[in-house]
């Protein structure tokens, strides 16, 4: 089995939210607005987008974040994205329920976490929570923020409280922290700490870097012990500490910057 890296991080591995790139517009535009990176590309083919006052006709045009005005001009609706500064981004933390989905818009009319924070701040969850489980879920319309805090590189630490049906074993408690398969690929090495341990139940503190679909709940019914509880805790360095459940609070300068 790999070996368990047990050094603490408490946060990401590296980089900078606040350290801006040259990007491709399509990309920059899916990160600053509602559009989707392909609604962007048809707004380019219409030539709806404007940098600088010039009229884009390739998605490939390259944009400076620090520098480019961007406009998209439609005949109802124009939309500008200023050059990046800290008084243009918002990010905040949110005690998520259980019951919510986590996206920006669902056909199906389900409720959605968007219901829980402030509109029309163009803002995107950081990373996802299924419906039943409760927790810390970030929002920020920072595009760099976000992928430091979902893209597997950073290595970013969740941690998660959760409650499995039945005793969960030290050998059980091994195999979850060397790695498991999952949809058959082996999970990353993961921290476990026990809290307590009955014939019914076992209660857990768990630390993942990874971001895969349902991954902790997939973890323990590998090893037939389904969760019956979940509530993440931890991102990185931001905590979700006293925040009470459906509040939203605005993440500290300490919590942004790495």
């Amino acid at each position: 089995p790999r070996r368990r890296n047990t050094s603490p991080r408490h946060s990401c591995r590296t980089g900078s939210a606040t350290a801006f790139s040259i990007m491709r517009i399509n990309k920059y535009i899916a990160q600053n607005t509602e559009y989707s990176r392909r609604k962007a590309d048809e707004l380019i083919l219409q030539q709806r987008v404007f940098l600088n006052n010039e009229k884009i006709i390739s998605h490939a045009t390259l944009v400076d974040p620090e520098k480019d005005k961007i406009e998209i001009k439609l005949e109802k609706k124009n939309t500008i994205i200023s050059p990046n500064s800290s008084a243009n981004k918002i990010y905040l933390a949110l005690n998520k329920p259980a019951g919510y989905i986590t996206t920006r818009s669902d056909e199906q009319n389900r409720k959605t976490v968007m219901e829980l924070i402030p509109s029309n701040q163009n803002l995107k969850p950081v990373g996802r929570l299924d419906k039943d489980t409760e927790g810390l879920l970030l929002f920020s319309n920072d595009g760099d923020f976000i992928n430091q805090q979902t893209h597997p590189k950073f290595e970013c630490e969740k941690e998660y409280y959760a409650e499995v049906k039945g005793n969960l074993s030290d050998r059980e408690k091994a195999k979850l922290e060397n790695g498991v398969k999952i949809d058959n690929i082996l999970t990353a090495p993961a921290q476990i700490n026990i809290i307590s341990r009955g014939q019914d139940s076992t209660i857990v503190r768990i630390i993942i870097h990874e971001g895969r679909n349902r991954q902790i709940r997939k973890m323990f019914d590998q090893l037939g012990h389904p969760v019956k509880y979940l509530k993440r805790i931890r991102i990185g360095k931001v905590f979700l500490d006293s925040l009470k459940t459906g509040n939203y609070r605005y993440l500290k300068k300490e919590e942004i910057y790495s």
